[in-house]
């Protein structure tokens, strides 16, 4: 096996069906490498906003407690376009349960994911390797962006 980079349009990927010969099939291996990472990536972005959605609706109760006799200091709040989304009714047992499950299938897509992709670049071809840097970028210049439009509570900004 060998272990240095090599710049060659025929590498087998993951599985023996995924056998490259030629540069089309390479040009299309990249292609499909590059787009994992692309998903990879913008499912980082996704469970983080789950998750902080998620926590959002877990101090919506602290929240929703609060007296109702307000102060004139509050009343800038009173103009706030999230703080209804502050007053929202806390999430079930049930939900939570539900979200928690759908948080642990996403992690195990997630870590699945990153393993696959490892074990794409330890193919050791130089081709691979770049589809996969470029599709980190790509996916960070797609997602990320779309994180910083949310709030610390998981409501878009205004």
């Amino acid at each position: 096996m060998q272990m240095t980079f090599e710049a060659s349009s025929s590498v087998k990927l993951l599985f023996d069906l995924w056998d490259v010969h030629g540069p089309v099939g390479m040009v299309l291996s990249v292609f499909v490498v590059l787009l994992l990472t692309v998903f990879f990536e913008i499912l980082k972005v996704w469970r983080l906003w789950l998750s902080s959605s998620s926590k959002l609706a877990q101090s919506a109760s602290a929240y929703a407690a609060t007296p109702s006799g307000r102060t004139e200091s509050c009343s800038v709040l009173d103009a706030s376009p999230s703080e209804s989304s502050l007053t929202s009714q806390p999430l079930s047992t049930r939900n939570r349960w539900l979200l928690h499950i759908i948080q642990t299938c996403l992690h195990i897509l997630q870590v699945t994911l990153g393993y696959m992709l490892m074990l794409c670049v330890m193919s050791y071809n130089i081709w691979i390797f770049l589809g996969i840097i470029l599709g980190s970028a790509l996916g960070y210049f797609i997602s990320f962006p779309l994180l910083g439009q949310m709030s610390l509570y998981g409501q878009p900004r205004h």
